[in-house]
This record gives C-alpha cells, structure tokens and sequence, in this order.
C-alpha cells in the first residue's frame, strides 16, 4: 500500500506504480509466485509507463518478497493458458502476421523504461530469471542485492529472449560473454554481475533500499535538461560514428547554453 507521501496511480495484474513527485516506484506484487510473468502483467507494466505524469524523472522497478521476478509463469505454455488469454501453444499455430503483432505487444512492457525524460533504476534481489532478467536489463541501471542470481534460461526451454533484453546485455558484456551466459542459461551472481557490468552496485539485502534511495537522490541533483540530453547522447554514441558524435555533443551543448542564457531556439 502506498505511504501517505505516494500517490497510487495503478494497482493491477501484478503490478502497482506509485508517484512521489519526480519519483515514481514501479512494483511486482505476487511475491507467493516470485512475480512470475504473464501478459496480463506485461500490459499492466507497458500502462504504467503512459500513466507516468511529466513531473517523474527516476522510476524504480521492484519486486516484492525474496526475488525480483523468477520469469515468465509456466502456465503460459500449458494448453488451457492463462484464463481470457490465447495460450503460446495456440499463438504458435497462428498467423506469422498474428504471432508478430502479439510479441510486438509483449516487448512494449520493456521499452519505455530507457526513454530519455527518465533514468530508470531496477533494484533486484534473489532471482531474475529469464523475463526477470530482461526487466531488469531494460532499466538504465541496476542495484543488486547480495543475494542476486540473474539468468537467461529461455535458450533451456528451446526459445531465445525476445523481451528486448539481447541489446543491453551485449552493451553491457559484451558478444562473447553475452552469448554465453544465454547459450548456456547458468546463473551469475552479485560479485560476478558487478565484475562484468551488469550491476552498478552490490549491497546487503538489508540495504537495498537505501542505497537506491541514495542513488536516486544523486540522479535528482543535476538539473533535468543536462540529465534528459547526456542520456540521450550516451544512448546514441554506439550508433554514430566518432565525428558525428562530435557533432550531437556540440549540438546538445549548444541548446544547454541558449538555455542557460534564457534565449528560446
């Protein structure tokens, strides 16, 4: 239940935004289930991210109990499925048109999380596991609690992760190390998850909390314009070249000072 100082703004499927000002906390709220995913939860977190009013700057993504999220519910590929839901097995024997579109619609619940207005925290405790994992990966950054065992298992059960969480996890690992750690669906924990990238920081469990609540209080310092243009030229910089990012650098510089000096473009 939100504190007096948060406004709840949604509570369905799983899933529950509270908005404090420019802070907005996003929560997966079946802990009996380790937040295991399904596309009613996917719909309710692509909701959340329109229902997010201009004021928020830093969403944080949690999950309540011991683990972060244990992936997608395996009920999804049982024949009855989800109840009011097409099962995957009967999603499989559709249109190629069809199957698209419905994947298309999965991914949205892990897109907006790298918009540029936002900067985004996941804070991750014991498991992220497949979904869990590619949730976690689509936040910009990662808080991770000493207990963590993230893995791509989706490769062991003869899929590939289309969550959208391929592109960072190469960003972040590189294609070496990314490729294993999908092809071989293992676990990586706290130490290694900080070595390789993965996590910004480790913590004791107990400490979670705080320590997103210091590095969110860090993010708030800078004024929003400087944050919002230096996330959007570090998310462009792998797709330019070294002049053009020369270019976007002097660009964006140069909207900040006319800013500044209170000229309008």
């Amino acid at each position: 239940m939100a504190s007096p100082d948060h406004v709840l703004v949604l509570d369905k499927d799983g899933v529950q935004l509270t908005v404090d000002d420019s802070v907005a906390t996003v929560t997966l709220t079946n802990p009996a289930k380790r937040n295991a995913q399904s596309p009613a939860l996917w719909r309710a977190l692509a909701e959340a991210g329109r229902a997010l009013p201009g004021s928020v700057r830093v969403v944080v993504l949690r999950g309540e109990g011991q683990s972060f999220s244990a992936g997608l519910d395996r009920q999804a590929f049982t024949p009855e499925g989800f109840d009011g839901e097409p099962s995957f097995l009967d999603l499989a024997r559709g249109a190629d048109a069809e199957l698209d579109a419905v994947i298309a619609e999965y991914q949205e619940a892990f897109t907006w999380w790298r918009r540029n207005d936002l900067i985004t925290i996941a804070a991750v405790q014991g498991h992220a596991i497949g979904a869990g994992f590619q949730l976690a990966l689509a936040c910009d950054l990662r808080v991770v609690a000493e207990d963590v065992q993230f893995a791509m298992r989706e490769t062991s059960l003869g899929l590939v992760p289309d969550l959208t969480g391929t592109h960072p996890l190469l960003s972040l690992v590189g294609y070496a190390c990314a490729l294993e750690i999908c092809a071989t669906g293992r676990f990586v924990h706290a130490a290694e998850a900080e070595r390789i990238g993965l996590a910004n920081l480790v913590v004791p469990v107990t400490e979670l909390d705080g320590a997103v609540q210091d590095l969110t209080s860090a993010l708030l310092a800078a004024p929003r314009d400087a944050v919002v243009e230096t996330k959007a030229l570090l998310r462009g910089a792998s797709g330019r070249t070294y002049e053009d990012q020369r270019i976007a650098e002097r660009a964006a510089q140069a909207r900040r000072l006319r800013d500044l000096a209170g000229i309008a473009d």
